[in-house]
C-alpha cells in the first residue's frame, strides 16, 4: 500500500472525560477485510480544502500505576514530534488532548473509565482520531463505541495493542463485534500476539528449552499471548506442562511457583502484563525456581517491556523478553529520521524513553497525522483517508521504514524482536523474522 507523506501537525495538553454514544458507517476502495466487514469509502478526492480546520487529536493511555512512566514519555514524544513539524497536518492545525484510561484505585487501565473516555471523545466534537490504547482489554471497550459514533465513524490508531482479535478472527464473535456499523475504525502499528507467542517459542526452541510451564494474568492480552505461545510449543519440541492463570491480588507466589517446581520445567512463560503484580511474580520466581540464568529459564512478552523499576530488581536479570517492533537503541544505530527522532527525545528531555512503545506512540501519530493531511477535517474523512493507502515513507518514518494499515486495520510492517534484561537495562539481543 503505497502513496507518499507529505508534513504535518500539532500541538499538546491534557485531561480525561465521561458521558455517552452512538451509530453510522461508511465503504472503500482497498480490499476488505477476510471477516467480511469493510474499510471506508474515501470522501470526495482526500484532499484537504485550502482553508483549514482547528481539530483534536487525543490519546488515551494509563497515566497512573506501573505504566504511568511509559505513558508519559508517549505523551511526550507526540508532543516533540508536533513541535517538529510545525503544529500543522496539511492546511489543519491540530490540538492534542491526553485522556487517562487508569485509576488510583486500580493501578493501571480501568474498564469503566475505559468506557467513559470512549463517550467523551465521540462528545468532544473537535475531537477526530484518538491515539491509543496502550491496553488490548481497554481498546476492545472503547473501539465499538467509536465505531457507533453518530458523526464517525472516529478513527483510532494503537501503538501497542497486540491482542489479535481487535483485526482478525480469535476469540469467538471477533473481531466484528467490535463493528457494529461493519466498518472499520481502528489500526494498529505493531505485530499481533500470534506472531509474538509463536516466535516466543521459536526463541525458546532456539535456547534448547523443552519443558515449559505458562502462566498468564488471566486478562484479554495475557491470555492471549500465553495462548499463541501454548499452542506454538510443540510444533517447536516444546512440551507445554500447563497454562496457568495468576491472581494479580496475591501478597507473594511462592504456593504457585512450589506447584511449577515440582513439575519439573525448564523455562517460565509469563503471559500477561507487568501492571497484574509482575514484579512480585518475577521476585517469587526466581526466590523458588532460581536466578533466570540458571536451570530454569524466564521469559515475557511485551506486556513486561518499559518499566523502570522491574529493570531495576535483581531477580529480573537474565529475564527474556520479546518486542512487537524495534528497540529504541536499535533505531539509533539504524541512524534515519527514526534514529534522529529518539536522539532529539533523548536530549530535549533530558532521558531515554521509558518504554519502547513511547516511539510508537509518536509512530502512531504520524499516521493519524497523515489522515488528517489528506482529509478534510471531518470524522469520516479523516477515517476515510486512513484507510486509503497512505503510507509514512521511511525516510520520514520514526519506524525507520515505510508503514501503513492494511483494509483490516493491520500495520504492513511487521517486526519482531528479543530482548534480555542486563545489568537493570533491557538489552537488545536479535531481530526476530517472522511469517505471513
Amino acid at each position: 500500500m503505497n502513496t507518499g507523506w507529505k508534513k504535518t501537525l500539532v500541538l499538546g495538553l491534557a485531561v480525561i472525560g465521561a458521558t455517552v454514544l452512538a451509530a453510522c458507517g461508511g465503504d472503500d476502495e482497498p480490499a476488505a477485510p477476510a471477516d467480511g466487514s469493510t474499510a471506508v469509502a474515501p470522501t470526495d478526492s482526500g484532499a484537504a480544502p485550502a482553508e483549514g480546520k482547528t481539530v483534536v487529536v487525543s490519546s488515551d493511555l494509563p497515566l497512573q500505576g506501573a505504566s504511568a512512566d511509559a505513558s508519559a514519555d508517549t505523551n511526550l514524544a507526540i508532543n516533540l514530534l508536533l513541535k517538529q513539524v510545525g503544529n500543522k497536518a496539511g492546511a489543519h492545525t491540530i490540538e492534542f488532548k491526553e485522556y487517562d484510561n487508569s485509576t488510583a484505585a486500580a493501578g493501571a487501565w480501568d474498564a469503566a473509565t475505559c468506557t467513559a473516555n470512549a463517550n467523551a471523545h465521540v462528545q468532544n466534537a473537535a475531537e477526530v482520531a484518538v491515539m491509543g490504547t496502550y491496553n488490548s482489554g481497554c481498546a476492545k471497550l472503547e473501539v465499538p463505541i467509536l465505531n457507533q459514533d453518530p458523526s464517525g465513524p472516529m478513527l483510532m490508531i494503537s501503538h501497542a495493542n497486540t491482542n489479535p482479535g481487535i483485526t482478525k478472527a480469535w476469540d469467538p464473535g471477533e473481531p466484528d463485534i467490535f463493528y457494529p456499523t461493519g466498518v472499520r475504525n481502528y489500526g494498529r502499528i505493531i505485530a499481533t500476539d500470534d506472531f509474538q507467542g509463536k516466535a516466543g517459542a521459536e526463541f525458546a526452541a532456539e535456547l534448547g528449552l523443552k519443558n515449559c510451564y505458562v502462566l498468564n494474568d488471566t486478562q484479554t492480552y495475557g491470555q492471549g499471548v500465553a495462548k499463541a505461545f501454548a499452542d506454538a510449543g510443540p510444533d517447536n519440541g516444546i512440551n507445554i506442562i500447563a497454562n496457568d492463570g495468576w491472581d494479580s491480588k496475591q501478597p507473594n507466589y511462592t504456593a504457585l511457583f512450589e506447584k511449577v517446581k515440582s513439575a519439573n520445567p525448564d523455562c517460565v512463560y509469563l503471559g500477561g502484563i507487568n501492571d497484574n503484580n509482575g514484579q512480585q511474580l518475577v521476585k517469587d520466581k526466581v526466590k523458588v525456581l532460581g536466578p533466570n540464568d540458571g536451570a530454569v529459564k524466564l521469559l515475557a512478552p511485551d506486556g513486561f517491556t518499559g518499566y523502570p523499576e522491574l529493570r531495576a530488581m535483581p531477580e529480573a536479570q537474565g529475564m527474556y523478553i520479546s518486542f512487537a517492533g524495534v528497540p529504541t537503541a536499535e533505531l539509533v544505530k539504524q541512524g534515519g529520521f527514526g534514529g534522529e527522532f529518539v536522539t532529539a527525545f533523548n536530549t530535549d528531555y533530558g532521558h531515554e524513553p521509558a518504554s519502547f512503545y513511547s516511539i510508537y506512540g509518536a509512530a502512531a501519530m504520524q499516521l493519524i497525522l497523515l489522515a488528517i493531511e489528506n482529509s478534510d477535517g471531518t470524522r469520516p474523512s479523516v477515517l476515510a483517508a486512513a484507510f486509503s493507502g497512505i503510507t509514512v515513507p521511511a525516510d520520514k518514518s520514526i519506524l525507520g521504514k515505510e508503514f501503513g494499515i492494511d483494509a483490516g486495520g493491520d500495520v504492513t510492517v511487521k517486526d519482531m524482536s528479543f530482548n534480555i534484561m542486563q545489568g537493570n537495562e533491557e538489552i537488545f539481543l536479535k531481530p526476530w523474522p517472522l511469517g505471513a
